[in-house]
Order: structure tokens, then C-alpha cells, then sequence
């Protein structure tokens, strides 16, 4: 079998293990509003939000040192 294959094959399966156990409802508090979500959705809100600031502040800080 292909590596490639077999590595995405394991990585779905660890993403599925993952959301199967991890369906309990989380209630999110901020300020005056709240909200319930899975908890599994809740990391990957978490993760992409992560990945974005990152991809930003990498992005800002190269073009600052471009300009100097």
C-alpha cells in the first residue's frame, strides 16, 4: 500500500475517534451572550482562529521587515 494513503487513512481515523468522544455540549460565555456547541466543533473553531491570527501576524511582521 502507499504510505500517503495509509497516513491519511490513520489521520481520518484519529479525526473521527476524536469528534466520536468529545460530543458533549459546552456552553461558551462571553460578556452579555452565550452559546452551546460541541465540544469537538468548539476545538476546531479554536484551532482555525489560531491558525488565522498566526497567518496574519507572520504576513505583518514579513512585510515590516521587507520595509526596513
Amino acid at each position: 500500500m502507499n504510505v500517503k494513503l495509509v497516513s491519511i487513512s490513520i489521520l481520518v481515523g484519529l479525526v473521527v475517534l476524536f469528534i466520536l468522544q468529545n460530543v458533549v455540549v459546552a456552553e461558551i460565555q462571553f460578556l452579555f451572550w452565550s452559546i452551546q456547541m460541541p465540544r469537538s466543533v468548539l476545538m476546531f473553531v479554536l484551532l482555525v482562529i489560531g491558525i488565522i491570527i498566526g497567518w496574519f501576524l507572520h504576513s505583518h511582521f514579513k512585510i515590516k521587515r521587507i520595509e526596513s
